[in-house]
């Protein structure tokens, strides 16, 4: 029997991430997978107890690790071997969290993103002040901004990472926009004829960006300048 017909949620062979599984080695690494660690959630020589719960102090020290990872070597270059070293960990750390190494890197490169406020649904100019402020200071932040041009420069060798990264990450951000403009749509603050996706755009691709050539700091007044600005062509005449 064909064991992918018994299992209808197996990977074909030739359809793995394009990453590489998870459990990929890195050149000569020694397979301690199964061994006591050190490390932020490892005893020297205590087992873990069944259904502890995660060491938020591991994950991030993960994190940390992919994206450095991921600075100096590309997506190509990501090796689990190499960023469990660097973390403090054991691969069986890694194991738990992430499935194969896209969702590793696909967590770590969420972690650049600051969570966007939840709309308070009043007022439109308030709400959307409040998502630029945020996005604006992301922009700004010289590591984020290194690290999302490094993964643009990936897209091209990359193509399924890039949709990933544009379907879980960037397009549920750019829905909190969306759902905004059209509330104010509805509640007569913003004209019928709204353009929702070409608004959106503007706001996002304004608060993005900034370089560290920029004269204009980024602040909460900047945030209020760029959404009035854009209000003024869309509120009701």
């Amino acid at each position: 029997m064909n064991p992918a017909a018994a299992n209808p949620t197996a990977v074909a062979p030739g359809e793995e991430y394009e990453l590489g599984p998870l459990s990929e080695r890195c050149p000569d690494a020694r397979d301690d997978s199964d061994a006591p660690q050190a490390g932020p959630d490892h005893g020297p020589a205590a087992g873990r107890r069944p259904g502890r719960p995660r060491s938020e102090r591991a994950e991030q020290a993960i994190i940390e690790a992919t994206l450095e990872l991921f600075a100096e070597k590309g997506a190509g270059g990501l090796c689990v071997e190499e960023v469990a070293n660097r973390a403090g960990v054991g691969k069986a750390t890694v194991y738990r969290r992430w499935h194969n190494k896209e969702d590793l890197l696909l967590a770590a490169l969420g972690s650049l993103k600051s969570p966007l406020p939840e709309p308070a649904g009043v007022s439109v100019r308030d709400d959307l002040i409040a998502i630029v402020a945020v996005m604006s200071q992301d922009g700004a932040d010289p590591r984020r901004t290194r690290q999302y041009t490094l993964l643009l420069g990936e897209g091209e060798k990359y193509p399924r990472l890039m949709a990933r990264y544009a379907e879980t990450l960037v397009g549920p951000r750019r829905n909190v926009i969306r759902s905004v403009l059209r509330r104010g749509i509805e509640t007569g603050q913003l004209r019928p004829d709204v353009d929702v996706e070409i608004a959106m755009l503007t706001l996002t691709g304004t608060a993005m960006a900034r370089g560290k050539c920029e004269t204009v700091e980024c602040n909460t007044e900047f945030a209020e300048r760029v959404v009035d600005s854009l209000l003024l062509g869309l509120n009701p005449r």
